[in-house]
Formats: C-alpha cells, structure tokens, sequence
C-alpha cells in the first residue's frame, strides 16, 4: 500500500510475485476494507511510515491484515529509478516483504500514539511560547530598549514591560505577544496536566526520575517516544534508535567513523541533551561529561554524556531501577 494524503494505491501480488490486482482508492476505511476483504484471510499488508499512517494501520488490523511498517530510510533505495510513480512504489513494498528484506519500524499500540501526540502538543506550545519572546526581544531591540535582567519574563522583567511608553504599533505587537503568551502557559499547563495523569501509576516514568537531570517533562517524553522497552534487548540498541551512536563506513583496510547519526527520534535526542547540561561534577555522568570534554571538548562531552544517561534511563524503563547510580562504596576504603 502507498499511502498518501488523499488518495492511496494497493498492489496485491503471490508470495511469488505475480500480481493480482492493482487500485487506487480513494482514503477512507469502507474502501479500504473492499480491497482487503479480496485479499482473503489474514493477508500480508506493508505501508511505509508517512503521513498519517495511523487510521490505515488501525483499519487493516480491524480486517484481521498482518500489518508491517516499512522504515522511510530504508525504502530510499528505490529513489534512483528514472520512473517513478504510486504502483511501483507499492510494488516494491511488497517485494521487499515477500523476499524478507523490509526494513520494518516499530508499530506504537493506541495508548502509546495518544500519550506521544499530548507530549509531541506539549513541545510544539513550548516552541511557539519561545517564539513570542524572541518576537519581543527583537521589539524591544527595534525601539533602542535595554533589557538588563536575565529573564525579561521574570518579576523584574514584566514590570519593565508594564511600564514601558512606546509608539502604538510596538506597543500593540507586545502586548499582543503577551496575551498570546498568557493563552499559551495555560494551554501548556493543562496539557502537562493530562500527562502527569496517564503516567501517574506508570513504574518506568516514577523510576527514570530518579536520575539526576531528568524531572516530570523529559521523562514523559523518554517513556511516550520510546514506547515499550522490551523490543530493545540492550542498552546500545536504544542509543542507535535515537541516533546517538556515531556514523560506521568500512570498506576493504579503511574505517571511518563519523559524527552521530541523528537518525531517530529528535525529541529523545533533546530530552537527554538537556539532562546533562547543568548536571553538577558531584554526579556520575556529570563526572563522565566533564572528563570526557577535558579531552574531546564541550559538545563531544555532553554527547556522550547524554549516550550514557539514555542507558541508565534504558535500565529505569526496564528494571525500575539503576543499580550504577547506587554503587556502594568501596570496602577496602571504607575501613581504611
């Protein structure tokens, strides 16, 4: 199935790849479902991970499909053909399954898509909140006024604003900032607010705060993107998913290893970045991060600090705790 926006194109074919039909059909589940119904029972159904796959994956379960999620990096292969149109796309999804070589992409059940989509909301207020003020800033800026507080949005700062004189038109641009702003905290708030209660009982989102760095917000993302833990069998499994790890070329005598791949989930990435960030020396991986960009420098070090804070939120998912945080401390110095 090559699935778009409005309309989608399905190619039915053997497991020797003959083809038995193909179609385009308008988006909806009714059509969707007379296709499958001729598929007979418990057909092999392959779509790639794009834009508003989840109502199809959800319909063609309803109709008892095997569904696999084909990876979007892994299909670019195809991509080097002169022609290119829906019907071999769909096509070559149902080749790449049929002879098992289908990169396939995790498929989210319900409950993890909807806590992803309050948490995915959440970020997006956060990022047009941060967008008004860079607005205001750069008003301020236009009109020659120096902003001596660190947080203009802080107790000093908003006063500064209240009493501020400025032409009508700046003058309207801020305050229409700030009352978009006003709309946003409270969105924000009630949005976190229906977060906390999904993960209120949630034993890996209690357990992944306890690493230092990480509170209530980071850890809602780490345990909304990353979804159900089990499907990683090791920690370095997980830095990978989240591009953590750095790039591998190999060929004949030569290697090269390169900077991250940043090929997985971006806001995984941001949330153990964070973490690290201010983390003090006292702590284990703030240690580590200091140590490491004494020799590599600053942003290598927080990188690697950040690879090692996702393992121990790997374990805190997992096991509910993280034993390295808890070392005990040495005997023999203990009792000298």
């Amino acid at each position: 199935m090559d699935l778009h926006r409005r309309r989608s194109v399905l190619v039915r074919m053997t497991a020797e790849g003959e083809v038995l039909e193909r179609v385009r059909i308008v988006n909806d589940v009714d059509s969707l479902a007379a296709v499958i119904a001729r598929a007979g029972d418990g057909p092999e159904v392959v779509l790639e991970a794009t834009y508003g796959w989840y109502w199809a994956v959800d319909a063609l379960r309803e109709q008892g499909a095997r569904v696999h999620l084909a990876h979007p990096l892994g299909v670019k292969a195809f991509e080097y053909r002169r022609v290119k149109n829906d019907e071999r796309d769909a096509a070559d999804l149902a080749d790449l399954l049929r002879m098992g070589r289908l990169p396939e992409a995790w498929i989210a059940p319900p409950a993890t898509r909807e806590l992803r989509e309050l948490v995915r909301h959440r970020q997006k207020l956060v990022g047009l909140r941060s967008h008004c003020k860079a607005e205001i800033h750069a008003v301020l800026a236009k009109c020659g006024v120096p902003v001596r507080m660190s947080d203009l949005f802080g107790v000093d700062g908003t006063a500064l604003l209240d009493r501020l004189e400025l032409a009508a038109p700046y003058a309207a641009r801020i305050g229409s900032l700030r009352r978009i702003m006003d709309g946003l905290d409270f969105e924000i708030d009630h949005t976190a607010g229906m977060v906390r209660g999904r993960l209120a009982l949630h034993p890996g989102y209690l357990a992944v705060q306890q690493i230092p760095g990480i509170g209530p917000t980071l850890a809602a993302v780490l345990v909304a993107e990353i979804g159900d833990i089990t499907r990683f069998t090791r920690p370095q499994q997980l830095t990978c998913w989240a591009g953590l790890t750095p790039t591998h070329h190999e060929s004949d005598a030569h290697v090269h290893r390169g900077r991250i791949t940043k090929q997985g989930s971006r806001l995984v990435r941001w949330a153990v970045v964070e973490s690290v960030q201010i983390l003090p020396r006292t702590t284990v991986v703030g240690q580590f991060r200091d140590q490491v960009a004494a020799r590599r420098g600053h942003n290598i070090g927080v990188v690697a600090a950040a690879l090692r804070q996702l393992e121990y939120a790997f374990y805190a998912l997992r096991d509910h705790h993280v034993r390295a945080l808890n070392k005990q401390p040495d005997k023999h110095a203990s009792a000298a």
